[in-house]
């Protein structure tokens, strides 16, 4: 028997549709439902490749006791953070305003008639373990404590409420100097270099921004070029990337980038592969960098592209060995025992393979081995051999076979995964959502690989994910963010406007440096139009800056938040300031500045206060200061934007002065005009060496 979940489109919340729990997705309905018969809300949220939401999934929510007892009791909601990161927001700042820290899944205990939330936590074992106590031990205390301490919950409530509503207000501007966004800069430089965390994350906003931090000659504790280097080493040489087949895990459990947690999104891929992109324009032209994007974008193509040409959300960590398995195996499907190695390789491959990559009989992942690489440069040819061995052994083909099809048919649940005659081993299973902030991600990612690298196939790719987007995308002349098999759903928060802008200008940038069909001036039109809507209905008249959900749609959240916090990806107001600086110089429209300029206002405190939080903020910063228009042919702009210049942006331009061959233009004001390629260059430079004062 199942329950409403079963008609969802959310393949997370599919997962719990035959749970005995009651579970109501979030709507009026429930809410209602809730407030009518005074019962907390219970409200879970996580999402489909989590690990530990699908562990509780397995235990608690499937435990009949539990059930019972929560259904007579509270009003279940599940939510998928994916469909509404505005609602996961709120109360992931609830958690960690009560617990002092979050995570995912995210359970939270709500008062019925106003949703403001007064007891939350994460993972809840059935039996009391790992320190946590079980899980309906805890729901008869908050039940209990519903019914019989009103006094203490409105207290509790009161100062919930308050330390919610202060966590949206801001305080007064601060001055915006040279000095704050080098300090911002420097901090986001630090926070990469940290090798004291237990855990290991891309991290991909800091990392863009002390990239950025290169291009200022200001003192500094680190090296900066070491810093940004080292975490491209981390990445592409680590066991965070996937060696045989591509792609890039989310992050690993430990402070030496060996061992991943093993499911792969699409958001962290699009940002690694504009990052290694970034890093080889730079100059650090190592060849891990490069391997780490055409095997991604093998990757890309292979097993995360529809058929209709857009990009999957992510697969899961887990994976069944066998179809007779009840529960799947963390990392089942990346990882290899030593003995399955001397089985599948040559004494001489097993030999070389373990003078590359660190590889021991007792593994380092449970007595597997997950592959990490020892040096950097090019992997031999017996190593690259051996690889596409391993390649054959999970996948059940060749590499070369599969490297130039479409799509690889995604199991997009268990059952498919178990039933399906695989050829090689079982895959992970794939949610198959289209996300548009994440495709967004990804198509900013290919338009920088296809530019630096000259590849038209990865624009391509980009090109037809930013097509379906387009054409189907609009319900009702409004921006959706989701799509489930060909049908649009949800109605677009600020992560999808800012980045969608941001990948169609980063698409027009492609569009006029490489010789392809596409058309630069359909992708800026397209952006403007966005941009237009994006103001309408998400811009704050008030306070400046964009709610991180329209206003015709947040009426039952219980306060609107402006999202400025860079996390796994990069704040949408961050993101929207630079799309508005990029604007203004692509269509000479002030307006644009002017809104960037009261947006940077708007966050100026906490950029000055709390540098580490805001990395996207003070790239947008950067971009208003040191904005750089370079208006010139289309063979000068094709020699150019392959560099790293990371505060400039290209105009085509015939109408030039008379024997110039273009002109460079910072903030208002020109530069005399270039006569020769070489002074074009020189102007360029000196625009992007940021020298402190």
């Amino acid at each position: 028997m199942t329950n409403r979940l079963a008609k969802s489109q959310s393949l997370y919340l599919r997962k719990h549709a035959e749970n005995p729990v009651d579970w109501w997705p979030w709507c009026e309905e429930a809410l209602e439902t809730a407030k009518q018969q005074d019962k907390p809300i219970f409200l879970s949220i996580g999402y489909s490749s989590c690990h530990w939401c699908t562990v509780m999934e397995g235990e608690a929510f499937s435990d009949d006791k539990i059930a019972q007892y929560l259904n007579e009791k509270f009003l279940p909601i599940k939510v998928d953070r994916e469909e509404r990161p505005d609602v996961d927001s709120i109360y992931m700042q609830a958690l960690q305003m009560l617990t002092g820290q979050g995570g995912w899944p995210l359970n939270i205990f709500l008062t019925p008639d106003d949703l403001i939330p007064f007891v939350g936590g994460t993972y809840f074992p059935i039996e009391p373990r790992y320190g946590r106590p079980g899980f309906l031990e805890v729901l008869q205390k908050i039940r209990s404590f519903y019914d019989l301490e009103k006094n203490k919950l409105d207290s509790l409530k009161a100062e919930m409420l308050e330390g919610l509503r202060k966590s949206v207000l801001l305080p007064e501007a601060e001055d915006l100097s040279e000095e704050v966004l080098q300090k911002g800069l420097e901090v986001s430089t630090g926070i990469i270099s940290d090798c004291y965390s237990q855990q290991s994350f891309p991290m991909m906003p800091y990392a863009e921004a002390a990239l950025q931090g290169t291009k200022f000659n200001f003192k500094s504790q680190y090296n900066n070029n070491e810093v940004c280097l080292q975490r491209g080493l981390n990445i592409a040489l680590g066991g965070i990337y996937d060696h045989v087949a591509g792609g890039f895990h989310r992050y690993t459990v430990d402070a030496t980038w060996t061992v991943p947690h093993f499911e792969k999104m699409l958001y962290d891929n699009g940002q690694i592969v504009e990052y290694l992109a970034n890093l080889w324009s730079a100059g650090y032209q190592e060849p891990a960098f490069k391997r780490g994007i055409i095997e991604t974008v093998n990757w890309l193509k292979r097993e995360m592209t529809a058929p209709a040409g857009f990009f999957y959300a992510s697969q899961d960590a887990d994976s069944f060995t066998t179809p007779d398995e009840v529960e799947p195996e963390e990392g089942a499907f990346y990882v290899w025992s030593y003995k399955e190695l001397e089985n599948f390789l040559t004494s001489e491959e097993l030999s070389e393979l373990s003078e590359q990559f660190f590889i021991t009989s007792n593994g380092n992942f449970e007595g597997k081995i997950v592959l990490q690489r020892k040096q950097v440069g090019e992997l031999s040819e017996t190593v690259e051999n051996s690889l596409s061995k391993l390649f054959e052994v999970r996948y059940g083909v060749q590499p070369f076979n599969v490297v130039n099809v479409e799509t690889f048919p995604p199991a997009t649940n268990n059952q498919e995964a178990k039933n399906n005659n695989w050829p090689g081993r079982i895959p992970a299973v794939t949610d198959t959502k289209m996300i548009v902030a994440w495709n967004s991600l990804m198509i900013s990612g290919l338009a920088r690989a296809a530019t630096v690298f000259k590849n038209s196939k990865y624009l391509d790719l980009a090109v037809n994910a930013a097509n379906f987007i387009i054409k189907n995308q609009w319900v009702d002349g409004r921006f959706q963010r989701l799509n489930y098999e060909g049908k649009p759903a949800v109605i677009a928060q600020s992560e999808d406007y800012a980045l969608f802008i941001k990948a169609l200008l980063d698409l027009q940038q492609a569009s006029i440096s490489l010789e392809t069909s596409s058309n630069p001036n359909f992708w800026l039109e397209t952006a403007i139009k966005l941009q237009d809507e994006f103001d309408e209905f998400l811009w704050s008249l008030e306070a400046a800056g964009y709610y991180n959900a329209p206003t015709d749609v947040s009426g039952e959240l219980i306060l609107r938040e402006r999202n400025y916090i860079d996390n796994a990806t990069p704040a949408a107001n961050g993101i929207a300031i630079t799309n508005l600086v990029r604007l203004s110089l692509l269509t000479e429209e002030l307006h644009y500045l002017d809104r960037a300029e009261s947006a940077l206002t708007a966050f100026s405190s906490i950029m000055k206060k709390s540098p580490q939080a805001c990395p996207s903020l003070f790239v947008a910063l950067d971009w208003y200061r040191n904005q750089t228009l370079v208006k010139t042919s289309e063979a000068e702009i094709s020699n150019l934007i392959t560099q790293y210049f990371p505060t400039a942006i290209y105009k085509r331009e015939t109408d030039l002065p008379e024997n110039s061959v273009g002109l460079v233009c910072q903030g208002l004001i020109c530069k005399k005009p270039s006569f020769s390629k070489q002074e074009l260059l020189e102007h360029l430079e000196q625009s992007q060496n940021r020298w402190a004062k």
